[in-house]
């Protein structure tokens, strides 16, 4: 028993003693929480030279961090040890968190530049009053195809994908609420279906589409449409936008059925150790200069009517700045709820398996 105790004694010494010196380092480089914050955002979704310009602006040192799921995120942000200042998560997943008591509201007077936000985009069901975040991007989920590798065809409706001309042509994103959803919206059935029959016959409609898929992939998805590789691919509408770019002889159709149109926020989590600094850092974002460029980066659409007047045509296209007219009849995903969360994941593991 003594021989524990003086383990335990030994390695909370330790665990001091490094405490200690991470907060020795810190001070000498003249670092301290008050004047440090820490962003943990999806990858590559984040202009790197904006960081540089807030630092310099603000005297605040950013630690940049990245994740590749909500789920991902949100476990990590459970745990006592996340001391993160801004995170950047889906509007499903804002709904979780603040049921789970993870975030902290904002305080608008410190975030002038959210009166440059299109009214669209705000007091939405997720979020009412956006009492605990501020708009970051919006897209939608559709269909990018090349005509000329078609014979010149165009697509319409999700139930296009399921022609017999296109087999071994089709590119799938690899996430289940996407996939399952497009079998849901081709039935006619909503996004946020908890039906199991009706799941499962959204996984038989995906079955039948096997087929014609090619792949079920993730970022290699951009690079073999861009490259041709595959006529057509179900994507996100920013994805979609940087493939056009790099090769303009694709387009981008949201299919007429309806899908899912979705908003990525900034929140300020509650293990957050610099809320003053998190607040500079979002009405940075927020200011139609600084939106823009990081709209020119990451190619998504910009909720920033303001930034608009900064990005040329852009704004114009209605393939990826739909108005209220189509973006009214789309659906956003409600939290489901671990357990069904669960069942769209195993519906849609078990699809793959079946390809």
């Amino acid at each position: 028993m003594k021989k524990v105790v003086q383990m335990f004694v030994g390695a909370l010494l330790v665990a001091f003693i490094l405490i200690y010196i991470t907060a020795h380092i810190d001070s000498l480089q003249g670092y301290s929480s008050a004047d440090i914050i820490t962003i943990y955002n999806w990858g590559d979704y984040l202009d790197p030279d904006l960081i540089a310009a807030f630092e310099e602006e603000t005297g605040l040192k950013v630690i940049y961090q990245t994740f590749e799921s909500n789920e991902a995120m949100m476990t990590k942000l459970a745990h006592k040890g996340s001391t993160f200042d801004v995170v950047i998560p889906s509007d499903y997943a804002i709904n979780r968190m603040k049921e789970e008591g993870l975030l902290i509201p904002l305080d608008h007077s410190l975030l002038p530049n959210l009166e440059y936000i299109d009214p669209r985009f705000l007091d939405l069901p997720f979020d009412e009053g956006n009492k605990y975040s501020a708009p970051y991007f919006w897209g939608t989920l559709g269909i990018v195809y090349n005509p000329e590798l078609l014979g010149g065809r165009h697509f319409e409706s999700w139930h296009d994908l399921w022609d017999e001309s296109l087999e071994n042509e089709i590119i799938l994103v690899d996430s289940a609420r996407e996939i399952i959803g497009l079998g849901l919206n081709a039935l006619g059935y909503s996004l946020n279906e908890t039906n199991i029959d009706r799941l499962m016959e959204a996984q038989g409609k995906l079955k039948e589409l096997v087929p014609n898929v090619k792949a079920i992939v993730g970022d290699e998805l951009k690079v073999l449409l861009v490259n041709e590789e595959a006529a057509v691919g179900v994507v996100w509408s920013g994805d979609a936008a940087g493939i056009i770019e790099e090769n303009p002889r694709l387009d981008y159709v949201i299919p007429m059925e309806g899908t899912n149109v979705w908003f990525d926020n900034i929140v300020i989590p509650r293990t957050a150790t610099n809320v003053l600094g998190a607040h500079q850092f979002i009405d940075f974002i927020l200011d139609p200069e600084n939106a823009a460029v990081n709209t020119d980066y990451v190619g998504y659409s910009t909720p920033n009517v303001g930034a608009l007047e900064f990005l040329d045509e852009v704004g114009e296209d209605e393939r990826f700045y739909p108005g209220p007219e189509i973006t009214d009849k789309l659906e956003l995903y409600e939290n489901l709820g671990k357990s069904m969360l669960a069942v769209y994941n195993e519906l849609f593991l078990e699809f793959k398996m079946f390809r």
